[in-house]
Order: structure tokens, then sequence, then C-alpha cells
């Protein structure tokens, strides 16, 4: 009996081993094959959401400055994007799991922004008497700010690591 606790601590040892390099290996490979943010899609996105970052940024600040007193609401909303678009940009950029969390983050609060504003710049007009980058679902912007959100999702779905896999199935903090 005392010689199967080492055999059995031996073998737990192993395949933890073997799982740790597994996960290393497979994370390895979504690097290589372009799925992080420095190459192929992931690196188009972050230039896309860094464009949107910089105009976004520019065009609410300017219209607050200038003309802030006529829409106060909707250029404080179009700065708002702005923010999001360049806290997005530098979570999509880092890519490392925490700042993954703040991609997520930044994303899904882009998401119900530019449906939010979207729906009540419709709704009411009034609020936005002036086009701002989330106003009907961001037309100004050729529909890119509605789009944006999406494609950032899928894209931050599709190039999880193995990690947060097991995180988002198993319900558990790392």
């Amino acid at each position: 009996m005392s010689h199967d606790q080492p055999e059995r601590a031996e073998s737990s040892n192993e395949t933890s081993w073997k799982s740790r390099l597994t996960d290393r290996l497979e994370t390895q490979n979504a690097v290589e094959s372009g799925t992080n943010s420095g190459r192929g899609f992931g690196r188009l996105l972050v230039a896309v959401y860094a464009i949107l970052a910089i105009a976004a940024t520019a065009r609410g600040s300017w219209q607050l400055l200038d003309h802030g007193s006529e829409a106060p609401l909707a250029y404080s909303l179009s700065l708002l994007a702005g923010i999001i678009y360049v806290i997005a940009t530098f979570a999509l950029a880092i890519g490392t799991p925490p700042w993954r969390k703040v991609a997520w983050a930044a994303v899904l609060f882009e998401a119900v922004g530019v449906v939010g504003v979207g729906l009540s710049s419709l709704a009411v007009q009034g609020w936005f008497p002036d086009k701002t980058v989330w106003s009907q679902f961001g037309q100004g912007y050729g529909y890119i700010p509605l789009i944006l959100p999406f494609v950032g999702m899928l894209w931050l779905w599709r190039t999880r690591h193995h990690g947060e896999q097991h995180t988002v199935e198993h319900g558990n903090a790392e």
C-alpha cells in the first residue's frame, strides 16, 4: 500500500506537468496563428478602434468646447464614446488576461451605449440636434460604431485562451 502512494503522487505530478505544457502550447499556437492583437485581424481591429478613438475624442471635445450649451447631453455622450474607444484600444492592444477583461467591459459598454443612444436619438430627436458618434446608431461614422462592438466581442470570444475558456465554463475566478 505504501508503494501505491508514491506512484499515485508521481502520476498526479506527471498529469499536472503534461496539462501545463499542453496549455502553454495551445496558448503559443494561438499567438502564432494570429489570434493576438499584434497580428492579423487583431491588429486591424486595434487600428480601427484607435482611429475611432481619436476621431470621437476630438469631435466630442470640440463640440463641448465650441457649442456645448446647444446640446450638452449629446456632446458629453460623444466625448464619453471617445474615452471608451481609447480604453478599448489600449485594452485590446495589450491583450493580457486582466486587460482582456477591461476590453470586454469596454466593448459591452460601447454596444449598450450605441444601441441606447441610437434608439434615443430616433425617439427624441431634440436630445440630439447635431450628429454625434452614437446618435442614429453611428450614421455619421458609416455605422461603424454600431458594428464595431459586436466585431470586438466576437474577436474576444474567438481568441480566448484555454484558461479563459476554463474560467467561463467552470465559473472560477483567476
